[in-house]
Formats: structure tokens, C-alpha cells, sequence
């Protein structure tokens, strides 16, 4: 992705205070990142965290309520990054099916800065989003949160990508059950593959997962 800046706007639901309004706010944003890719979501507290910024703990509560408020806006703001990208890779470009490689490719392959924004670190957020997305999920308030809109912008996303399905294969069924199996089962192949690897064929020198997703597309879209 080109070096623009851009401004990647979360819906209001997600904070107090929007963190992108202020240095305080971005840098709760940035060290937050490094630390729960560090410590996991359960060894993270704001406490710990105010200490790395040389803040307070109320301060940080002015934009968030809880820890897990703000990983529901980090995983927000990684889904609207993603975004971005899909936009600009495919703007364009005539083929629905060559649109679609590319949309594959973005959200399977590994991540790379984007010097667009400086202080998010997007190699360890999307770690974040391959280890503790599920717990933002599997919660009780999961279907309250739903309602709130904490989850548009990977809604967003599966949405896009399942329209070009679509328009490959009108009649296909499965678009959103497709692609999102494509975006959870990548996160899963690469965990398999740094702790449980007998579960999964992963060749980082062929870029495997992407490969066999783009099969995997392939075979249901002919």
C-alpha cells in the first residue's frame, strides 16, 4: 500500500473518547498493541499500561470503559484498515474474478506495516486479531454487542469480499459462509502452524494458506 495517510474512522460505540483526537489517545492505542500482543489479553490491565505511557488509570478510563472495550475497537480498527486495503487493491480493476485473488490474498497473507499510520504497529495488531479476536466473540454480550454495532466493520468485510463471489457465481449460496470460513480458517492455519504444525501443510516458501484459499474460491466459484 502506497505511503498516504489516511484516517481510519471507528464507530463512536467503541470509546468515550475517540483516541485518534488527541496524543494521549494514540498513545494508548500504540501501547496497548504492543502490550497484549506481549502479555495477552488477560495479563493486560490499565493499570500496567498507564505505567508505559506515564499516565493515569483514569485518564485511560476517559476513553475506554473497559480492556474489553478497547480490544473490540482495536479489532474494529484492524477490520477497517483491512478495509482500506481491499478498497484500494481492487479499485479499478474490471475482472470480478482478479478482484476477488486479491481480496484473498489480503486477508490471508502476512501482514506488513503501513507507514500511513504511524503509530499503529498493524504486524503485531493483526497478531492481537489472530490470537484474541474469539474472545471478543464467545461472550455473553456478544449478541448486545452485536446490536451496538461493535462488529460492522468485519461484517463490512466479509460483506465486500462475498459480493464478489457473487458475481462470479449469482447463484452460489454460501457467500458470507465462505468467506468468513476463509478469514477464520487462515488464522487458524497459521497458529497451527507455529504450535500444532501436524495439523496443518503450511510452506511459508509457497505462501500455502494463500494458496489453498485461492483453490479452495476457485473450486466454488467456477
Amino acid at each position: 500500500m502506497k505511503n498516504i495517510a489516511i484516517q481510519v474512522e471507528i464507530s463512536s460505540v467503541l470509546y468515550s473518547k475517540n483516541p485518534d483526537s488527541s496524543d494521549l489517545g494514540r498513545r494508548i492505542v500504540s501501547q496497548s498493541i504492543v502490550m497484549i500482543h506481549e502479555l495477552g489479553i488477560e495479563g493486560f490491565t490499565f493499570k500496567k499500561l498507564s505505567k508505559e505511557i506515564n499516565s493515569t488509570e483514569s485518564s485511560i478510563y476517559r476513553y475506554f470503559d473497559s480492556k474489553h472495550t478497547l480490544l473490540l475497537y482495536l479489532i474494529s480498527w484492524y477490520w477497517t484498515w483491512i478495509e482500506y486495503r481491499l478498497v484500494f487493491a481492487t479499485s479499478n480493476v474490471a475482472s470480478a474474478s482478479e478482484r476477488l485473488a486479491r481480496s484473498i490474498e489480503i486477508l490471508t497473507q502476512p501482514v506488513t506495516i503501513d507507514n500511513s499510520i504511524s503509530y499503529v504497529n498493524e504486524v503485531l495488531l493483526s497478531e492481537i486479531i489472530f490470537s484474541e479476536s474469539t474472545k471478543v466473540y464467545q461472550t455473553k454480550s456478544v449478541d448486545e454487542e452485536n446490536k451496538r454495532g461493535s462488529f460492522k466493520a468485519y461484517k463490512r468485510v466479509v460483506k465486500r469480499v462475498g459480493e464478489l463471489v457473487l458475481e462470479l457465481k449469482p447463484q452460489f449460496p454460501y457467500p458470507h459462509m465462505l468467506i468468513s470460513t476463509i478469514i477464520e480458517g487462515a488464522h487458524h492455519q497459521k497458529f497451527f502452524s507455529e504450535h500444532l504444525p501436524a495439523l496443518t501443510d503450511l510452506d511459508n516458501e509457497k505462501n500455502s494458506i494463500t494458496q489453498f484459499y485461492l483453490q479452495l474460491v476457485k473450486l466454488f466459484t467456477q
